[in-house]
């Protein structure tokens, strides 16, 4: 499946329609999100909420694809789940080549940081997170994943609503403690640095 190639004014423009008008620096940053990534807002791959830029895991997955990646590995964290109380943990591992070592991502999910439209679920957003997490590192993505963060409800076009208060707050970083999420998750733009594990 070849995609048309992305211009950054047709995705500023549906940017605007979708959200109103973006800040100078959320157009940067979408200029630099189009020109070195090629996602498209039309296709869904990038999400606007409170004024930064997220992007979405169907974004990742066809960034792979354009890639070549060659394999994703999400493993259930057995130890740290907990069946009982809906906590899933997984590990995913992103192998960008046949020879790659792979770029590894943990997430996390349980019914404190989950919206309430996918309590049931919460094993396959654990899923999604820790997935979207190793892409992101894999591929230099330093936005954090809109699947990342807590509770939030994702409606098509400009109409969004917070379920939690606490939104914002990457994912890992109370499994990892990794408080402040140096990854580069709350970044609205640049790369991740990161080594393959």
């Amino acid at each position: 499946m070849k995609r048309n190639v992305v211009s950054f004014r047709s995705n500023a423009n549906l940017a605007r329609r979708l959200w109103g008008e973006p800040s100078r620096t959320a157009l940067h940053t979408l200029r630099d999100l189009t020109l070195r990534y090629s996602l498209s807002v039309a296709a869904g791959d990038l999400q606007f909420l409170d004024g930064r830029w997220y992007v979405t895991h169907s974004g990742l997955l066809q960034l792979a694809f354009r890639k070549g990646c060659c394999g994703i590995k999400p493993v259930l964290q057995e130890r740290l789940s907990d069946v009982g109380s809906c906590r899933w943990v997984f590990k995913a591992t992103v192998y960008k080549s046949r020879g790659s070592k792979g770029f590894v991502g943990y997430g996390d999910a349980n019914p404190t940081n989950t919206s309430p439209l996918v309590r049931g679920a919460e094993m396959r957003v654990a899923e999604t997170r820790a997935v979207n997490r190793a892409l992101r590192k894999a591929y230099g993505i330093g936005l954090c994943s809109v699947e990342e963060l807590d509770g939030l409800l994702v409606l098509p076009g400009p109409r969004r609503k917070r379920i939690s208060p606490q939104s914002r707050r990457p994912r890992m970083a109370r499994v990892t403690g990794n408080q402040g999420c140096e990854t580069g998750c709350a970044s609205s733009s640049g790369s991740t640095a990161s080594t393959p594990h």
